[in-house]
C-alpha cells in the first residue's frame, strides 16, 4: 500500500493505540501483493524488525512481529535479529539522518548466526520510508551469511 490516507491513520492505530488486531487484516493484504506469496514460500525465515526494549515497553508489542506471525507462524524467527540500542524514531528524522541513525543498531543473535548461513531471509516491517531500517538489518544478516535477503512491508511512502 502507499503510505497515504487512510493507511497512515490505520497504521497509527495499529502501532500507537493498542490496536493489534489490525495485524491480521494487514497481513492478508501483504500476502496478496504481487509476488508476495511466492516470496514468503521461498523464504526459509521471516525476521521481523525488532524494537528497542524502550519502544517495546511503550507499545506493549512489536507490530512487525505480529505481521510476521500472521504471514507464517512457522517461519517467523523473532530472536534472530537484535536491536542493540534505542534510536530516535525514523519518522522523526529528516532523510539524511535516517540513513545514519541505525548504524550499529542491529546485530544477529550469536546463537542464530550459524542457522542463518545460506538461508533465504525475508525481513518484515510495517512501513518503509527511506529504506534505511531495512538496509541496516539486511546488511547484518548478509554479514552473518544469509544467502538472500528481501523485505516485505505493509506500506511504503510514495516515491
Amino acid at each position: 500500500m502507499a503510505y497515504v490516507w487512510p493507511w497512515t491513520s490505520l497504521i497509527a492505530e495499529f502501532k500507537f493505540q493498542d490496536q493489534a488486531s489490525w495485524a491480521s487484516h494487514f497481513a492478508l493484504l501483504m500476502q496478496n501483493a504481487p509476488f508476495a506469496a511466492d516470496a514468503i514460500e521461498q523464504a526459509n525465515a521471516l525476521i521481523p524488525i525488532p524494537l528497542s526494549f524502550q519502544r517495546l515497553a511503550e507499545r506493549g508489542y512489536n507490530q512487525s512481529l505480529l505481521l510476521s506471525q500472521k504471514l507464517s507462524l512457522q517461519k517467523t524467527h523473532p530472536h534472530s535479529l537484535m536491536r542493540m540500542r534505542h534510536t530516535p524514531a525514523q519518522s522523526t528524522l529528516p532523510r539524511p539522518e535516517r540513513l545514519t541513525n541505525l548504524n550499529g543498531a542491529f546485530a544477529v543473535a550469536p546463537l542464530m548466526a550459524a542457522k542463518l548461513r545460506g538461508q533465504r531471509v525475508m525481513l518484515i516491517d510495517d512501513v518503509m520510508t527511506s529504506g534505511a531500517t531495512l538496509e541496516a538489518a539486511a546488511r547484518v544478516l548478509k554479514q552473518a551469511g544469509a544467502s538472500h535477503v528481501c523485505a516485505l512491508v505493509f506500506a511504503r511512502t510514495p516515491a
